[in-house]
């Protein structure tokens, strides 16, 4: 077992706090720090420290994948098929899906065909994996992810009450389906500019009174979609415009607690809004993306891989898998992500999985421990495990501490 030590990546969505403040380093800090990516990608490999000196997790899998992947090489080519990062959203993201395996690979080859270099900012395909994900709070995390039950749809757009919305409400009330959600969609994210900038003041006028309402009358209760028009009017204003504010009306309003997950397949449409979370995913950089966004949109290629079948809350509950420990279940094959809880003064207690293994610290300090092995992991660092390391135990340092611990 070696410390691994996260690629830090700056977007402009980040923040300058959160990731500082966990990793014990001066705030605020110099640009917005989005992400702390702690894998295998090719665009951004962790780091082994290994007898003082730094070498690319990446480079160390591909020098004995055998030793370091186990049974888990012959199964993914070599590959370590997971990544695990830190992610701390300010300011939402993207409006985005991820394709499945087989567009993946379909889009990679015909990208390599047309010759579109594999850096450009027109790029879809990064590489020819799928991007199932699960993101787990660590704090308050919010959230637009799948589209809602259509009848829950119309429901808001009438009570928008503007005029302008009665012909789109109509549209899906007749066809309250996935069938009903692409047309209203895909009608909404291709609408000439000249006609989104006449409906979406009125959209946004309309959210305005529905708050207004909801103070001025009726006691001030909170009415059933106050949240869903607060981010339809945030989102406005931070990307004035864009015709994916509308499209947000169409998708699921979720709020993460600490400790609550949320697990995302191929073809989901979604927005992280704001929030600090452990993410875990199939190792893939593929986003396809429809708005709220400066990056490339590629909107025929985006309802090439969209799935509009409504989505119930895909909320995640860990199950208590032993004293102390929390598994995250999902259908993804390339990922089990598990969070342990380690309070003062308690025994070591054993690693549920064995390599190859993250085992990342968001909450105080660990010491692991391997044959008399020790090694200190401190908050926002982590430490790998290899197939070939034996049983490991976890004890917290001076305070309670927290792992996030991903396997395959």
């Amino acid at each position: 077992m070696h410390e691994l030590v996260g690629a830090l990546r700056s977007y402009a969505w980040g923040s300058r706090t959160a990731l500082a403040q966990l990793c014990g380093r001066p705030v605020p800090s110099a640009h917005p720090e989005a992400e702390l990516w702690f894998g295998a990608h090719p665009a951004d490999p962790a780091r082994v420290r290994v007898n003082g000196h730094d070498r690319s997790l990446l480079d160390l899998l591909a020098a004995d994948p055998q030793r370091e992947l186990g049974s888990v090489a012959g199964e993914f080519d070599g590959r370590l098929p997971f990544l695990l990062k830190i992610l701390a959203a300010e300011e939402p993201l993207s409006l985005q899906a991820h394709p499945s395996l087989e567009q993946a690979r379909a889009g990679f080859a015909r990208e390599n065909h047309t010759g579109v270099p594999i850096d450009s900012p027109m790029r879809n395909y990064r590489d020819e994996n799928h991007k199932p994900e699960l993101v787990v709070a660590l704090d308050r995390f919010e959230a637009l992810a799948g589209f809602r039950d259509p009848n829950a749809t119309v429901r808001l757009l009438q009570a928008l009450a503007v005029p302008e919305l009665a012909p789109y409400a109509d549209l899906l009330a007749a066809q309250p389906d996935s069938a009903g959600l692409r047309t209203l969609f895909t009608t909404w994210i291709a609408l000439p500019q000249n006609a989104l900038a006449t409906l979406l003041p009125k959209v946004l006028d309309g959210c305005v009174h529905y708050l207004s309402d909801r103070d001025a009358g009726n006691n001030g209760a909170r009415k059933e979609f106050t949240a869903e028009v607060k981010t339809a009017l945030e989102l406005a204003e931070a990307y004035p415009g864009d015709a994916g504010v509308l499209a947000a009306l169409l998708l699921n309003r979720i709020t993460l607690e600490p400790g609550e997950g949320l697990f995302l397949a191929a073809g989901n449409l979604h927005a992280y809004l704001r929030g600090v979370g452990v993410e875990i995913m199939a190792n893939s950089d593929n986003v396809l993306r429809g708005g709220l966004t400066p990056k490339h949109v590629d909107v025929p290629e985006l309802l090439r891989v969209l799935d509009f079948e409504p989505l119930d809350l895909p909320i995640v509950a860990p199950e208590t898998e032993a004293e102390g420990v929390f598994r995250y279940r999902t259908p993804a094959a390339e990922f089990t992500l598990r969070r342990v809880e380690l309070a003062e003064g308690e025994p070591p207690l054993p690693l549920p999985a064995s390599g190859p293994e993250i085992a990342l610290c968001t909450l105080g300090a660990v010491r692991l421990t391997q044959h008399g092995r020790y090694l200190e992991v401190p908050c926002g660092r982590a430490a790998w495990i290899s197939a070939t390391d034996g049983p490991i135990t976890a004890q917290a340092i001076d305070g309670p501490a927290q792992l996030f611990c991903a396997s395959v």
